[in-house]
């Protein structure tokens, strides 16, 4: 079960850029969708998916359990990436994980918007998901110039390497800050992910 939770970065951006232009064709196609319509609820799932990101990440991935087989499928999905953040083929979430959930919310989903604001909805939601797949395997490996990645970058550090009940947000500590799981300002100097 184990070599489930392993996979190369790019993987997520094979299986869900078709679905997001599947979606996309189909929200005009079949849908109907105006522009302003689609714009709206395609970035609307982007901010819905970065709440759902804190909650995963936050209790599904962070879940304390007595009972054994849990906690090794915890620490399959995620506490192994704890154990070894270096690991490249354990920076994104694996097809395992994430075909499940984006069944679960697309359902979740039609029966919240119906099924023509749905085709709009969920490609931004999952574009959403890619975004923080793709930030997070950043996050461990690349060096940032820009000021606002490398406060990113140490954000996460900081969840990794003093205080894994903190900052779960990846894509963005937002949440973090409306739930007060951030960080405080001093604490801020991190170490380095690429270190």
């Amino acid at each position: 079960m184990e070599s489930l939770s392993k996979v190369p970065f790019y993987v997520p951006l094979i299986i869900y850029i078709p679905v997001i232009v599947i979606f996309i064709w189909l929200a005009f196609y079949y849908g109907h969708a105006g522009f302003f319509q689609f714009i709206g609820l395609f970035i609307a799932g982007m901010i819905v998916w970065t709440l759902a990101e804190y909650f995963i990440h936050r209790y599904p991935f962070h879940y304390v359990s007595s009972t054994p087989w849990i906690s090794r499928l915890v620490w399959i999905f995620h506490g192994v990436h704890h154990d070894f953040p270096r690991d490249r083929l354990r920076l994104v979430m694996p097809p395992s994980a994430s075909l499940p959930l984006a069944v679960i919310f697309y359902f979740i989903f039609l029966l919240i918007f119906g099924k023509q604001n749905v085709l709009c909805f969920f490609p931004g939601f999952i574009t959403g998901y890619l975004i923080y797949d793709m930030m997070h395997y950043a996050l461990h490996y690349y060096r940032f110039k820009s000021s606002v990645m490398h406060t990113l970058m140490k954000h996460h550090a900081l969840h990794h390497y003093k205080d894994p009940a903190k900052a779960f947000g990846i894509s963005q500590p937002f949440w973090d800050y409306v739930f007060g799981t951030n960080f405080k300002k001093e604490d801020l100097e991190a170490p380095q992910m690429t270190e």
